[in-house]
């Protein structure tokens, strides 16, 4: 309720022109404005791609997940349904809606990040199976995807460009992140390497993730940065320490 309370005082000011340079978040000022940009409808609601200086655009490997995670909490809290079109991501803030295009046939969809995942290097994306099978990529298993985020439309309003939307967004590069750099099947060979990172970062933890077969491992995180700039830096950082297969994790 308080977050729609702000939505709403925050259009109207924007309708009666008092804020020339919106606030990143909520509108588009009218001069990054995309004249013609098509906007993705899902269930009545319209979501818009972003210029490249304030959205997302990824490319990578995506693969799908299903029914041994079926009904299992996901990161946003609600259960996981294998038949219904979602995804999981590393770094994307959650309930960001994306859409994701199959490089290999050019087959897209327009999808909420409702999970943390895929755990492992070089991949970006994992969709449900309800997502992958809509992509056709359920017999391959693994693609190459691009994945570009959404701004969500949130009322009108009128500019010298004209009527143009109002747009809820976030600043993707901004919040906190970690790098993982190791998963352990032993809480002890985890904390080992946790103990020889204290000295070199304040923030070290391990935490434990549950598998699709409810296999149990310990995932070591290390550093806190407040851009995806800066994480991207300790990760090769990291990576040139021996920790090859470190990737930066959205906290």
């Amino acid at each position: 309720m308080r977050r729609f309370l702000l939505l709403t005082i925050i259009f109207f000011v924007l309708l009666i022109g008092c804020a020339p340079e919106p606030r990143p978040g909520r509108t588009l000022p009218e001069k990054k404005w995309v004249p013609g940009a098509r906007p993705y409808e899902v269930n009545g609601i319209r979501y818009y791609p972003l210029p490249d200086a304030q959205g997302f655009v990824e490319y990578g490997k995506a693969s799908w997940y299903g029914k041994d995670f079926h009904g299992r909490p996901t990161a946003s809290g609600t259960p996981y349904n294998m038949y219904a079109k979602s995804a999981a991501h590393k770094i994307l803030p959650l309930d960001t809606w994306v859409k994701v295009v199959n490089l290999s046939n050019h087959k897209s969809i327009i999808v909420p990040i409702t999970d943390r995942g895929p755990f492992v290097k070089g991949r970006v994306l994992d969709l449900s199976y309800g997502a992958a099978r809509e992509l056709d990529m359920i017999g391959q298993g693994v693609v190459d995807v691009r994945v570009e985020a959404l701004a969500k439309e949130v009322g009108r309003m009128e500019t010298a460009a004209g009527n143009v939307p109002v747009l809820e967004w976030q600043d993707f590069r901004r919040g906190e992140f970690t790098v993982q750099i190791g998963a352990f099947e032993s809480l002890s060979n985890a904390l080992k390497l946790a103990d020889r990172f204290k000295g070199l970062f304040e923030y070290v933890n391990v935490a434990v993730y549950e598998d699709e077969v409810r296999k149990v491992f310990y995932r070591v995180h290390v550093s806190k940065s407040e851009t995806l700039a800066d994480a991207q830096t300790m990760e090769k950082r990291l990576e040139e320490m021996g920790f090859p297969d470190a990737f930066i994790i959205r906290m």
